[in-house]
């Protein structure tokens, strides 16, 4: 083997704790494991999470959650985040998983799955409040809870949405998010619905700090639990706050992955030789080169053969460029 990827338990569960800590002990986690764990590898992931006390996973869609379900039985709580299609609705049921939804299409087909299984589905009932992707409008909103408030066989467990903003610290748009939601929130209790769970925050929003705040008091008045969305911060990364500000999370995160391969050949080139397609870089001076069996089918960017830039690799425990 030549080039392989290496995944660390440790770092993912301090990562984890690091969220958790963060969050604050009435905060359920939600670790984010679609896009097959971010390339993490999912059906990897996903044991260790569960097995270091997360009780939440979200995924994209149906199949993703059937390659976890496989990997991790019947005890953490799956959330399919992103919309089913009818022909998902009796899948959904046999998998024992939890559906986001927001058009009477959906609740339709997953109360037909529901009642021909003789089983109450709790769903999250997503709104839209900006982002204009996925969710209810909120001129629509009281039409789909009334809905959801005389059905038999479904149970909003959930109400949420998602930031787009959310890195950018006092943000109007993340403000104007947070009235939508509160907003949305009670024409949900006036159709006589009462969410256990409640939340929009996902890793920026932890980071920046004041969205969680507001989360945490809102879920405290809704006598629901606030729930916190994480998949970047997981892996060890978040993205910078703006303006510049102190992250609550950020530095407390460590990479998960690392990327291995081996040296399988040394030259050294004399100034002004060129490397790489389009010959983009030349030597400025006498320089020793390591070709590394790594390339765009790897998911190395074609645009970087000629020059790292700001990237690195360590050999012998040395970093270089």
């Amino acid at each position: 083997m030549k080039s392989w990827v290496e995944i660390s338990s440790e770092r993912l569960q301090s990562n984890l704790r690091a969220i958790q800590s963060v969050a604050g002990s009435t905060v359920e986690t939600l670790a984010v494991i679609k896009a097959n764990a971010y390339g993490h590898d999912a059906p990897l992931v996903a044991p260790i999470l569960v097995n270091a006390g997360v009780r939440w996973l979200g995924v994209t869609d149906l199949d993703e959650a059937a390659r976890i379900r496989a990997t991790v039985g019947n005890t953490p709580r799956i959330l399919v985040m992103s919309a089913s299609e009818p022909a998902d609705a009796t899948g959904i049921l046999a998998l024992n998983l939890t559906p986001a939804l927001w058009t009477l299409d959906h609740i339709a087909a997953l109360e037909q799955a529901a009642a021909a299984a003789s089983t109450i589905l709790p769903i999250h009932l997503e709104v839209d409040t900006g982002m204009s992707r996925q969710g209810v409008d909120l001129r629509d909103l009281l039409a789909i809870a009334h809905r959801l408030a005389a059905s038999r066989w479904l149970h909003c467990e959930g109400v949420f949405t998602h930031l787009s903003s959310s890195e950018i610290s006092g943000s109007p748009i993340t403000a104007s998010q947070r009235q939508r939601f509160a907003t949305a929130l009670e024409t949900i209790r006036a159709a006589g619905l009462t969410p256990n769970f409640i939340h929009l925050g996902n890793t920026s929003a932890l980071d920046e700090g004041s969205t969680m705040a507001w989360i945490r008091e809102t879920a405290a008045r809704s006598n629901a639990r606030a729930m916190v969305r994480t998949g970047l911060a997981l892996y060890g990364y978040c993205l910078p706050i703006e303006p510049r500000a102190t992250p609550a999370l950020a530095s407390r995160l460590h990479p998960v992955l690392t990327w291995k391969t081996r040296i399988l050949a040394i030259r050294d080139i004399e100034p002004g030789a060129t490397v790489g397609y389009g010959a983009t870089f030349r030597a400025a001076h006498s320089m020793r080169l390591a070709l590394l069996p790594v390339g765009y089918a790897d998911g190395f960017r074609r645009a970087a053969s000629s020059g790292l830039g700001d990237g690195w690799v360590i050999i012998h425990a040395h970093r270089t460029q």
